[in-house]
């Protein structure tokens, strides 16, 4: 079964690192909108006495990316994400600034792909993993008790016109 680790339970390794690399895909995205950055957004939430927030969503994405790759690697590994993957230096350069040779450095790489990818995904309340359903492309609620309804007799069907009266 692709995708799915030896155990069948939890996801491969190449799924969680294509998790983190959405992930910074989105963090890139974000970063670069210099003109958008402060836009404001109006998002629902799950609140006693509201229902919707006013929020910076990018921000906030950023800042949950940055997070909670701080608080999930170790120093190393953090001065690595942070040489490679946030100011952008190529192997060469990262390899001669933290004193490691290269097969250490690669495999160092895919070692935090795949910690943060696996910590995007399962990070709750609110997951990193699908960046869509972070920007609000899904709400998911939380269940309503229903109270039974009793049926009313003798209730009027109001039917709105279809169409104008000529």
């Amino acid at each position: 079964m692709p995708g799915v680790h030896r155990d069948g339970k939890s996801p491969c390794n190449c799924v969680l690192r294509n998790i983190f690399r959405a992930c910074l895909k989105r963090f890139y995205f974000c970063a670069d909108n210099e003109p958008y950055r402060s836009k404001v957004v109006l998002m629902p939430c799950q609140g006693h006495d509201v229902n919707s927030t006013w929020t910076r969503t990018s921000e906030d994405f950023m800042a949950d990316f940055y997070l909670v790759a701080k608080r999930t690697l170790t120093d190393g590994e953090f001065r690595i994400f942070r040489y490679h993957f946030l100011l952008g230096a190529d192997w060469k350069l990262c390899c001669q600034r933290l004193g490691v040779d290269r097969g250490t450095f690669f495999h160092s790489i895919y070692r935090i792909e795949q910690k943060l990818g696996r910590e995007y995904r399962e990070v709750r309340p609110y997951s990193l993993y699908p960046p869509d359903e972070y920007f609000g492309g899904t709400v998911r609620k939380a269940k309503v008790l229903t109270i039974p309804c009793i049926p009313i007799q003798n209730k009027h069907i109001v039917r709105p016109p279809v169409r104008l009266a000529a």
